[in-house]
């Protein structure tokens, strides 16, 4: 291999480093989760089981961590609901997404604070929340159009906003009031047939 081709080729990560990634995003995701975005990376890292160094070389400011964990719940939700509209018929992959979708709501919960700042480095979020997902729901949405089990005039982005926002709203309440309410919702969109 020339120079030229080795500083160009992308480098893969070690296998622990790797690893080291994967423990520090999944332990930030459930302190940003208990304590909120502000959760002391002593605390991750101790969690994920590595030095504060090894998160900050990767994650120098707060707000790259925070925004890793996003995109990676994100990525997981949409490629939940890929998965589950290949395994299912379109109601049931509908609703077994609809959990899904709350559970990332849950998770994103824990840095709403910091996703609602103002801060620039949060602001293509949004957007990307609703371009990840829609795409992947749009397609469970127009097989259960195709077969009758959906009612056709549903747009994911719409959907996605609606669960989003019953998700939220009743987070955390002991009665399930937020499973009750989206599935409610979900009623009116599945035709009687597919219930």
């Amino acid at each position: 291999m020339s120079a030229e081709q080795a500083t160009s080729a992308p480098r893969r990560k070690r296998a622990d480093a790797q690893r080291n990634t994967e423990a520090v995003l999944e332990a930030a995701k459930s302190a940003f989760a208990e304590l909120g975005v502000d959760a002391p990376m002593r605390e991750i890292g101790a969690r994920a089981g590595v030095g504060v160094g090894t998160i900050y070389r990767n994650y120098p400011q707060r707000s790259d961590l925070i925004i890793a964990v996003f995109r990676r719940e994100l990525d997981a939700t949409a490629a939940e609901a890929e998965r589950l509209g290949t395994e299912y018929p379109p109601a049931e992959a509908l609703r077994r997404w609809a959990e899904s979708l709350g559970r990332f709501v849950a998770t994103k919960r824990g840095f709403a604070s910091a996703l609602h700042s103002g801060d620039p480095a949060y602001a293509p979020l949004p957007g990307q929340f609703l371009g990840v997902l829609a795409p992947k729901v749009q397609r469970i949405l127009d097989a259960g159009a195709a077969d009758g089990s959906i009612r056709p005039d549903v747009k994911a982005e719409d959907l996605i906003h609606a669960l989003s926002r019953l998700a939220d709203d009743h987070a955390g309440e002991a009665d399930g009031r937020a499973g009750r309410m989206i599935g409610i919702l979900l009623d009116g969109l599945i035709t009687p047939s597919a219930r």
